[in-house]
């Protein structure tokens, strides 16, 4: 397993989305297995794994769930063979895509880009805090904040009605990813 991977999920995070679109079937049912194995914390539950996209290799590894993006299967279509607790999380770009997918059955949807980030340019600009306080005034599912997040940002988020956070870099970018973790929960609390 990729070593970030590992690392985050003994840090605690609550939720790990594999979002590896390179890897065969096998490989990446291999990977969400081993993430599985990885999630128990003593005390705390478990960490929830979701799967990019492949709802097929989510529900044979037993994965708590699925993520969606524009391109995947749409969430009612998914919630019709994967009823609940199985989790449906919903990437979305805009108010219209989130009442979608939560109208769709989706368990959470995460929005961005809430700020500027390189990964997320071919968005279009940043959608910003009050769309975000927009959607989630609209939307009784949990939406979390993507894009541009940092440590700094997250309580402006959360006081915008984000449940919580997403990100990569966030945790790419640092000298240690349980500290960070640290971090983080402080914003919430």
């Amino acid at each position: 397993m990729a070593a970030v991977i590992r690392e985050t999920l003994r840090a605690g995070v609550d939720l790990v989305q594999i979002r590896e679109k390179d890897l065969t079937g096998r490989e990446l049912m291999a990977l969400v297995e081993e993430a599985l194995g990885a999630t128990r914390r003593p005390g705390r539950g478990d960490t929830a794994v979701v799967v990019n996209d492949r709802v097929d290799v989510a529900l044979a590894a037993g994965a708590a769930g699925v993520h969606l993006g524009a391109h995947s299967m749409p969430a009612q279509v998914v919630r019709r063979f994967a009823p609940r607790p199985f989790v449906i999380g919903v990437s979305c770009h805009s108010l219209g895509e989130a009442m979608a997918a939560e109208s769709g059955g989706a368990d959470y949807v995460v929005l961005g880009p809430v700020f500027e980030t390189p990964s997320k340019l071919g968005y279009g600009p940043p959608l910003g805090l009050e769309k975000l306080r927009d959607v989630t005034s609209r939307l009784r599912i949990p939406v979390l904040a993507l894009g541009g997040i940092t440590v700094e940002r997250i309580r402006p988020c959360l006081d915008a009605g984000a449940s919580g956070v997403a990100g990569i870099r966030i945790f790419q970018d640092c000298e240690s990813i349980p500290e960070r973790v640290c971090e983080l929960r402080a914003q919430f609390e």
